[in-house]
């Protein structure tokens, strides 16, 4: 994968042609990836996906050592546990414990956090703590950002609907509503570590497949159509 982001600077300026799978492997093994770079990588993934057990593995069987203390991502991953759980008190307290910072600076952050709070008292039925929760702790928030206000707003609606699964705004009961701000609260403990908020392989991943769209206006050339897999597919000639 590595190496064919290298060879569109073998394609560049260069008439359309067909490159033959010879050729092509024959110029993949001529790009030199360190094993080391290689293994980083991996390691990058592990400890950003928050792969604790795997990443202790790798660390001894490769002598890959993490940028990170690797106790620190069983508490990152504990507080994503807890998001994703509905238990947003829970986390709030979690994230104090490993940084009261991190919430402290940032507002927007701690708001979404709240509103996941206010989502999951309407979630289960508590109705009246919900709208007490809304006006004490939130409401004051969108008087100062309006939009705080308008996904404040936005969230009270899911008390109008009788079927709020069907309603406009019955995404923020999906599963998926948890996972959004579980992802944001760990990368936002990943910045405060000075460690990237995202991995690196679905960037090279994006990446391969922007210089494919490049080479293919160039080339007729051995392509991954299978990123699982790698497989190169034989050029249509």
């Amino acid at each position: 994968m590595i190496r064919l982001l290298f060879l569109i600077h073998y394609i560049q300026g260069t008439s359309k042609k067909v490159i033959t799978r010879e050729d092509w492997e024959k110029k993949l093994n001529d790009v030199k990836i360190r094993k080391e770079d290689m293994n980083k990588l991996v390691m990058n993934f592990l400890v950003t996906e928050g792969y604790v057990d795997a990443a202790e593995k790798f660390r001894m069987e490769s002598g890959t050592e993490p940028d990170i203390d690797l106790a620190t991502i069983t508490d990152r991953m504990a507080v994503k546990k807890a998001v994703q759980s509905g238990n947003v008190e829970d986390a709030i307290e979690k994230v104090n414990d490993l940084n009261p910072e991190i919430l402290d600076t940032n507002p927007q952050l701690f708001f979404h956090l709240q509103q996941q709070r206010l989502i999951e008292l309407i979630r289960n039925g508590k109705v009246e703590e919900a709208l007490e929760f809304a006006q004490e702790e939130l409401a004051p928030r969108g008087e100062e950002n309006q939009g705080f206000l308008e996904e404040l707003e936005r969230t009270v609606a899911l008390l109008a609907f009788e079927d709020v699964k069907n309603s406009p705004v019955g995404d923020l009961l999906d599963i998926s509503q948890r996972l959004k701000t579980a992802s944001e609260v760990n990368a936002a403990i990943l910045t405060s570590q000075n460690h990237e908020k995202d991995p690196k392989l679905p960037s090279l991943l994006r990446m391969l497949i922007w210089a494919q769209n490049q080479l293919d206006e160039k080339a007729a050339y051995p392509r991954i159509t299978d990123l699982f897999t790698a497989t190169l597919e034989d050029p249509a000639v």
